[in-house]
């Protein structure tokens, strides 16, 4: 018999470390029959993530350590330790480390779930699938990741 509940110890679970972050998925679309997915994600001092938006799916960030800037709707805001963000879907946004933070940590929802299931295929291409524009194109397209453009410059 299968269990009915799923337990994630520290450190556990899918994750995936790329060269600006670290991430753990904690509960998973197969966990929540594609309700949500909630991450762990571990920001290395490199991090930036683009100017994007979802159609379909909204985020919310909850920052464990750190501090994290957000760009959200045309306003900037940093995010520290206790900080909650929820972004509904349509909304624009990006994010970047905060000026000389080396590490952030934080809890990472989307809903409905599949953010778990796009970073599964990330983690099985190549450079040379990362360098393709059209199968990068199609992968943004099946998991409803719109992207407008770089981190948006803070004024």
């Amino acid at each position: 018999m299968s269990k009915r509940y799923s337990f994630v110890p520290p450190g556990g679970g899918p994750n995936y470390d790329w060269s600006a972050d670290h991430t753990f998925v904690k509960v998973s679309a197969d966990d929540t029959g594609g309700a949500y997915t909630l991450m762990e994600d571990n920001l290395k001092a490199n991090f930036k993530l683009g100017l994007h938006k979802h159609r379909e799916h909204a985020e919310t960030f909850y920052i464990l350590d750190g501090v994290v800037d957000f760009y959200v709707d045309g306003d900037w805001m940093t995010a520290e330790p206790g900080t909650c963000l929820h972004i509904p879907p349509g909304v624009e946004h990006a994010c970047i480390m905060a000026g000389g933070c080396e590490a952030a940590r934080m809890l990472m929802i989307f809903q409905p779930a599949g953010f778990d299931q796009f970073l599964a295929e990330l983690g099985k291409m190549s450079e040379a699938d990362f360098e393709d524009a059209g199968k990068m194109q199609a992968l943004n397209d099946k998991y409803d990741i719109v992207n407008l453009g770089p981190v948006p410059e803070r004024v």
